[in-house]
C-alpha cells in the first residue's frame, strides 16, 4: 500500500509525528543527565521508575478512553497536554527559574499525554487501513520512528546541552501546531459498533475497564511455558532500557573528551555527552538499516538459538560497551547491542502469536506487554546503583540478568518441547 493511497489521517500523523519525533529525540536521551545533574543518582532513578507507574496506568486510561470517547478526541487532547508539559518543562529548564522539580513534574505530565495518545492512534491505523495492508503502514511509521533516532540524538548534542530551554519550547511549539492541525484536519475513525458498545455500559464503575485489563494478565499464571517467557523478557529488558538511561550517565561521567576523526593537524572531537547523542544515532541508524535482513537471517533457525543467542548478545553488548574509552570502541559495542536488539524483536512477537490459542490471542499479547512494563519500571534503578557499587559492576551485574534470561530461555524451550505426558486414561 502505497503512501499516496493512504487515507488523510494517516498522512497527517505520518507528517505530524515524523516533525515531533525529531525534536523528542533531541532532548529524550540527555534527561538521565539533567535530572541526575540536579537530583543526584539515587533520587533520579526513584522519580524515573515513578514517572513509568504514572506512565503505565495513563496507557490503560488511553486504550478505554479511545473506545469511549474517540480516536480523534483522545489524540487531540494528548497532543494539547503534551506541549502543555514541554512548555512548563522549558520555563523550568531556563536560566532565569531554574526548578528542575518543577520540570520534573512538568516532563511527567508530559509522559502522561504521551501515553494517552498512543492507544488512540495504533487504533486508528486499525480503523482504516485493512488487514493485509497494516503491517506495511505500522512498518512505514516504525521506519519514520527510527529516522528520527538518527537524526535527533545529532541535532541534541549540539544544541541541547547549552540550550536545553529552547529545544523544549521548539518541541512544546511542534506539539501546539500539531495539535490545531489535528483538530481541523482529522476525521473520527472509531467505528459504529464501538461508540455503541460504550454506550451501553454508561454504568459501568469508572475503575471498570482498569480492573478487566489486569485480569487479563491471569494467564500468566495458568501457562508456565508463557510465565517463564515473560520471567525471561522482564530480566532481558533490564538491559536494552539502559540505552536511554545508564548509558548516557556512564558517557557523561567517564568520557571526557575522545577523537572521532583526525587528519595530520585536524582532528574531531566530542564530549562523552555529544558522543551519547552520535552513539543512540547509530542505533537507529543500525535499525533503519538493518532490520529486515536480520529479521529474514534469524527465520534460518530455530527460536531456541534466537532467543538464547540475542541474550547472550546483549550481554556482551553491556561488557562491551562498559569496557570501551573511544568512539570506535563504543561503535563495535553498540553494533553488537543493536544485533541483539534486532535478534529479539521480531521472533518474539511470533513467538507469541504461534503459542496464544486463537480464542485467547489478545489477552496474551496484553500479557506480553508486562515485560516491557514490568522492565520500564525497574530499569531506572541502574542509575542510583551505580552510586553504591559503581559503573563496572552495575554493567557486570545488568550482563549477569541477560545471561540468565538466556537460562530461563533454555528451560522455557525445553518445557515446551517435552512430549505430552500420557494420562493413566489412556
Amino acid at each position: 500500500m502505497r503512501i499516496r493511497d493512504w487515507d488523510i489521517n494517516l498522512k497527517i500523523r505520518l507528517g505530524g509525528e515524523a516533525a515531533f519525533n525529531v525534536i523528542f529525540w533531541t532532548f529524550f536521551p540527555f534527561l538521565s543527565i539533567y535530572f541526575t545533574a540536579a537530583f543526584g543518582k539515587g533520587w533520579t532513578g526513584v522519580l524515573l521508575v515513578l514517572s513509568q507507574l504514572l506512565s503505565v496506568l495513563a496507557n490503560l486510561v488511553g486504550g478505554y478512553c479511545a473506545d469511549r470517547f474517540g480516536r480523534k478526541r483522545m489524540m487531540v487532547i494528548a497532543a494539547g497536554g503534551q506541549a502543555l508539559g514541554y512548555g512548563l518543562f522549558a520555563i523550568a529548564a531556563s536560566p532565569w527559574v531554574d526548578l528542575p522539580m518543577a520540570g520534573f513534574a512538568s516532563f511527567t505530565l508530559a509522559s502522561l499525554f504521551g501515553s494517552l495518545y498512543w492507544p488512540a492512534s495504533q487504533a486508528m491505523v486499525a480503523d482504516v487501513v485493512n488487514e493485509k495492508d497494516q503491517s506495511n503502514v505500522f512498518a512505514i511509521f516504525y521506519t519514520a520512528a527510527n529516522m528520527a533516532v538518527v537524526v535527533g540524538p545529532l541535532l541534541g548534542s549540539l544544541l541541547y546541552s547549552d540550550n536545553p530551554y529552547a529545544v523544549l519550547g521548539v518541541a512544546a511549539a511542534v506539539c501546539a501546531a500539531l495539535t490545531l492541525v489535528m483538530s481541523r484536519r482529522l476525521g473520527e475513525t472509531r467505528p459504529a459498533i464501538v461508540a455503541e458498545r460504550h454506550r451501553t455500559k454508561d454504568g459501568t464503575p469508572w475503575y471498570g475497564f482498569i480492573t478487566a485489563q489486569l485480569r487479563d494478565y491471569r494467564v500468566i499464571a495458568t501457562d508456565r511455558v508463557f510465565l517463564l517467557f515473560s520471567i525471561a523478557g522482564v530480566l532481558l529488558a533490564q538491559t536494552f532500557m539502559q540505552l536511554d538511561l545508564l548509558f548516557p550517565v556512564f558517557l557523561k561521567e567517564t568520557v571526557a573528551q575522545t577523537t572521532i576523526f583526525s587528519f595530520r593537524d585536524w582532528d574531531l572531537t566530542m564530549t562523552g555527552q555529544q558522543l551519547f547523542g552520535l552513539i543512540v544515532s547509530e542505533n537507529g541508524l543500525f535499525v533503519a538499516i538493518f532490520t529486515v535482513i536480520v529479521t529474514k537471517w534469524m527465520a534460518t533457525y530455530r527460536d531456541r538459538y534466537v532467543f538464547i543467542g540475542g541474550a547472550l548478545f546483549y550481554a556482551a553488548g553491556m561488557m562491551l560497551f562498559s569496557s570501551m574509552s573511544t568512539f570506535w570502541g563504543f561503535t563495535a559495542a553498540i553494533a553488537v547491542f543493536t544485533l541483539a536488539e534486532l535478534m529479539s524483536a521480531g521472533p518474539q512477537q511470533a513467538f507469541i502469536a504461534r503459542l496464544a490459542p486463537e480464542e485467547m490471542r489478545g489477552q496474551y499479547f496484553a500479557a506480553a506487554s508486562l515485560r516491557f512494563t514490568l522492565g520500564r519500571t525497574i530499569a531506572p534503578m541502574s542509575i542510583p546503583l551505580t552510586g553504591w557499587i559503581g559503573f563496572q559492576w552495575t554493567f557486570a551485574l545488568l550482563a549477569l540478568l541477560a545471561v540468565l534470561s538466556a537460562g530461563i530461555y533454555n528451560v522455557m524451550f525445553n518445557r515446551l518441547e517435552e512430549p505430552p505426558r500420557k494420562t493413566e486414561a489412556a
